[in-house]
């Protein structure tokens, strides 16, 4: 299959980028990894009219600390080095936990980490990451930048807070407080699949061991990350025991609203999520506590 004819731009600079998208609006797709849009165009279910090349930009790919304990990441950082990164491994854990759940390795050798955040595909991994995080997504246009929270960037099915002019440059990730724990599992088909059900989980204890801070994120349950609000407050101020972990797992499952398809009922990807949720807090719990 072949995708319809469009013009092709490959600029190599950020600046000229932003003029590209601010001419061509909404007849512009960037194009980062490809590793999405590619095909959903070659379907013709993409069928934009220009393509802005990324990847000639080469002060879109970097992993930086920053000062605050967190670490930046460019959106042009190939997923393949996210994985592999030290800074990474030591501030954000989760994400490097993560990573190697993502499709498989010649995906992630292509596939960069701000063009799925910017896809938003409510079964990807790295939304899921960005929002549990707290992560701020820096955006730029040619009228300027901003920052968007990630609780505030995924606003629907593949749809966020980005305008047809904007780029998404890059992922800021805070620092994990003391005294936290974290842990991210999914269930699929096959190793590289699309999850049926994902999970990702972190707790932050206080000095009784009591439950501060408790955050569950879900993904391929919904049209976007979807964060186990009652879950999490029912563990607020709770010694973390099994009991109390496996009630939370059961009110997160039982207020989702998960879709059903060929290859999973409704009642089984509740079931999932019940499991999955169970796991991840008793693993985050278990991290937190050492």
């Amino acid at each position: 299959m072949k995708p319809p004819p469009f013009k092709y731009y490959a600029p190599t600079t950020i600046e000229e980028a932003l003029d590209y998208m601010a001419e061509y609006g909404y007849e512009a797709k960037a194009l980062a990894g490809g590793q999405s849009l590619i095909p959903t165009m070659n379907f013709r279910l993409a069928q934009p009219e220009v393509l802005v090349d990324l990847n000639g930009i080469p002060e879109l790919a970097y992993i930086r600390p920053t000062e605050d304990g967190g670490v930046s990441i460019g959106a042009m950082t190939r997923q393949r080095q996210v994985e592999r990164d030290a800074l990474i491994a030591e501030r954000a854990p989760l994400v490097c936990e993560a990573m190697p759940y993502i499709a498989h390795p010649q995906i992630r050798n292509r596939g960069t980490f701000g063009g799925s955040i910017a896809h938003a595909d409510p079964s990807s991994e790295l939304p899921a990451l960005a929002l549990i995080l707290n992560a701020r997504l820096r955006v730029q246009s040619a009228n300027g930048e901003r920052w968007i929270p990630a609780n505030e960037f995924f606003i629907d099915l593949f749809t966020t807070a980005l305008e047809p002019e904007d780029l998404l440059v890059e992922v800021a990730l805070p620092e994990m407080p003391p005294g936290s724990g974290y842990a991210f599992e999914e269930i699929s088909r096959r190793r590289g699949d699309y999850a049926l059900v994902g999970a990702a989980a972190t707790i932050i204890l206080d000095d009784n061991n009591q439950c501060q801070q408790a955050r569950l994120v879900y993904f391929s349950v919904g049209n976007g990350p979807v964060e186990a609000h009652q879950a999490e407050a029912a563990l607020q101020g709770q010694q973390l025991t099994q009991e109390t972990i496996q009630a939370a797992a059961e009110t997160a499952a039982a207020n989702l609203d998960p879709p059903g398809d060929i290859h999973a009922s409704v009642a089984y990807r509740r079931n999932l999520a019940k499991v999955l949720a169970g796991r991840v807090l008793e693993k985050a719990a278990t991290r937190a506590k050492a």
